[in-house]
């Protein structure tokens, strides 16, 4: 298995899981680099695995199936039923797999962000959308404080080898943040000194020691390191 991000839009990224001549897409919010990626790479787009509902996170499937029109959309029910997520073909729970030719990944609902915001584990990568981001997470725009703190944690319960595919490239203001919640954090400077960007992948065990979200020691402190990056202007 390889894995190809793909930087789409300003920040986000879209990623290609490729076995042999067969790729799945993770995330495309617009058509064309994830096309061009898979032409570079000589690949044929068999599914779009999706972490969520928002549009720059979907807004390429319709271009891509214009042009691998037999590719597979899978998606969690709850955004399917929404009908923000287009033209899905299979929906997938918390602790179901999704294969789609040669790969097969293991589904970990992560409400939150949104409600059927979902994480794709395959080998030892897991893709995470907008939920885990390098040391950081998105904003609790759906779910609750609590439902977001409960998603991170079956995230921190991977293995600490386990790279992170997130969403967007937020890791160097990210990282601002997570050195004013934790002042007294080396691990954090010593990150905050290294970045090289882009940064994708992370690993869990990179979040274990720099990220104050998933280091946060209950619902509560979550919540207040949360609302005080949503208003952090450092």
């Amino acid at each position: 298995m390889r894995i190809v991000p793909v930087p789409c839009l300003k920040d986000n990224y879209a990623y290609l899981v490729i076995d042999g001549t067969y790729a799945a897409v993770v995330d495309p919010s617009e058509p064309a680099p994830v096309l061009d990626a898979a032409a570079r790479e000589g690949v044929d787009i068999g599914a779009i695995w999706l972490t969520h509902h928002h549009w720059d996170h979907v807004g390429g499937v319709e271009g891509i199936l214009q042009m691998h029109p037999g590719a597979e959309v899978v998606a969690h029910p709850t955004d399917a039923e929404k009908a923000k997520v287009p033209k899905v073909t299979k929906k997938v729970e918390d602790g179901q797999t999704v294969t789609t030719g040669p790969l097969t990944a293991k589904i970990i609902h992560n409400p939150g962000h949104t409600l059927g915001a979902i994480s794709y584990v395959i080998e030892d990568a897991v893709f995470t959308g907008d939920t885990l981001f390098a040391a950081g997470c998105g904003r609790v725009f759906e779910g609750t404080m609590e439902m977001m703190h409960d998603s991170l944690q079956k995230l921190a319960a991977l293995p600490p080898e386990t790279r992170v595919f997130f969403g967007h490239e937020y890791t160097a203001s990210n990282l601002k943040f997570a050195a004013h919640a934790e002042p007294d954090n080396e691990a954090v400077k010593a990150r905050a000194g290294s970045l090289v960007t882009p940064s994708t992948p992370s690993t869990i065990g990179d979040e274990l020691a720099t990220n104050p979200f998933m280091r946060a020691k209950d619902a509560a402190q979550f919540a207040e390191r949360r609302t005080g990056k949503d208003n952090f202007k450092g």
